[in-house]
């Protein structure tokens, strides 16, 4: 799929180049200003589809709230179950957990805690997580989200099977955190210093992180999942001394996989209506570079030039998942163990068609994930229970 701004106007009601959207559909209102791809870029990550802003959006467009959520029918014994009381570890620690799993934007957010912890939002429900963010918040820029938030991050616990889980929505991001500072060393970046601390409270046996991301090449649709043990840094500004840094881990579990595409039926009609399939799920192989998840430090998309030259280097571009992998790299290292990890990314918004400049195409990409990016995103929280559903 190359996504043109007819498709936009078609998929969600106007174009946002010729019409630009209301300043009063922002949540970051310098992106309504400016069209800058970096502060389109914190726009995605602080959107919010119930808030104030994210309501005259729906109203604005042909989008579709989570109000609209349908309840997954899962297989018998398998349906996640909330805690009613969110279990904590001593000292402000996460619990301990068979599988943590940590997300990013506040949409993803939203969408994650519907499928995995029903009842319990990551925004209005989710306990603060703060511990030692006195310390590692020192080498954050004051706007960034941690700071503003100030806590790295919010979680509820959760059972699936006999498998117990934490679910993370977190306030630090890589390309925030120290934005405009100097690059820190690698031991030394805080959303690195965070992961850190995640794991070692929740020693877990498997690792995901997941959210949206852009997808590399015309083969993708909005809703796709791309499921990777493998992430590797293409960065341009910051973290360029990290490119090519890469990890990979153990083959990702497709026992569910087939069970999870029949189960993004129930809520598949919240997708673009120009999808001309059923979302997929494309599982990368460890080793496999090519067809990774890509990291990079600014807000760079695949389009029909490959402006930012991201086609051949992997299958989606997002912003942080490497950084586990550069934890993992560490910690091996060291001779250390670390859990199996993998990446689970849905395709929030595919290719763009190379039209205007790259500040319209960085607009229509935006757009595109303010639309659908929390229904794409329930397309790889799915993905997330039939991996943690196939935990031995």
């Amino acid at each position: 799929m190359i996504v043109d701004r007819k498709w936009v106007r078609r998929n969600i009601g106007f174009d946002p180049v010729e019409r630009p959207a209301p300043t009063n559909t922002f949540a970051f209102a310098k992106a309504a200003v400016t069209s800058d791809p970096d502060d389109l870029q914190r726009e995605i990550i602080d959107f919010d589809s119930e808030s104030p802003e994210g309501l005259n959006f729906l109203a604005f467009t042909t989008a579709t709230g989570l109000s609209r959520f349908n309840d997954i029918p899962w297989p018998k014994g398998l349906a996640p179950t909330t805690d009613k009381i969110s279990r904590k570890g001593k000292g402000g620690r996460l619990p301990t957990a068979d599988v943590l799993v940590v997300t990013w934007t506040v949409d993803e957010g939203h969408a994650l805690s519907r499928v995995l912890t029903p009842g319990k939002d990551s925004r209005n429900d989710y306990v603060p997580y703060t511990r030692n963010f006195k310390q590692i918040s020192k080498g954050m820029v004051p706007t960034c989200p941690a700071r503003q938030a100030k806590r790295l991050g919010a979680y509820w616990t959760a059972k699936i099977g006999a498998k117990s889980v934490v679910v993370f929505k977190s306030d630090s991001h890589m390309s925030q955190d120290t934005k405009g500072a100097p690059t820190p060393p690698a031991d030394k970046i805080p959303n690195l210093l965070m992961w850190k601390q995640l794991i070692g409270d929740c020693q877990p046996k498997l690792v995901i992180t997941t959210g949206t991301a852009g997808g590399i090449g015309k083969q993708f649709e909005v809703g796709d999942v791309v499921v990777s043990p493998v992430v590797n840094f293409f960065c341009e500004k910051a973290f360029k001394k990290l490119n090519n840094v890469s990890s990979s881990s153990v083959a990702a579990n497709r026992k569910n996989f087939s069970k999870a595409r029949t189960l993004f039926k129930a809520n598949a009609d919240r997708l673009p209506p120009d999808n001309t399939r059923a979302p997929g799920v494309t599982v990368v192989a460890p080793g496999k570079l090519k067809a990774c998840v890509v990291t990079t430090d600014f807000f760079g998309f695949d389009t029909s030039d490959d402006h930012f030259g991201l086609q051949g280097h992997g299958d989606v571009s997002e912003m942080g998942d490497a950084i586990v992998g550069l934890l993992a790299n560490e910690t091996e290292s060291a001779k250390e163990p670390f859990p199996r990890f993998v990446a689970v990314r849905n395709v929030s918004d595919p290719q763009i068609k190379a039209e205007g400049g790259i500040r319209d195409q960085a607009t229509v990409a935006a757009q595109i994930y303010k639309a659908f990016g929390r229904w794409s995103s329930v397309c790889s929280a799915i993905v997330c229970w039939a991996l943690i559903a196939a935990e031995k």
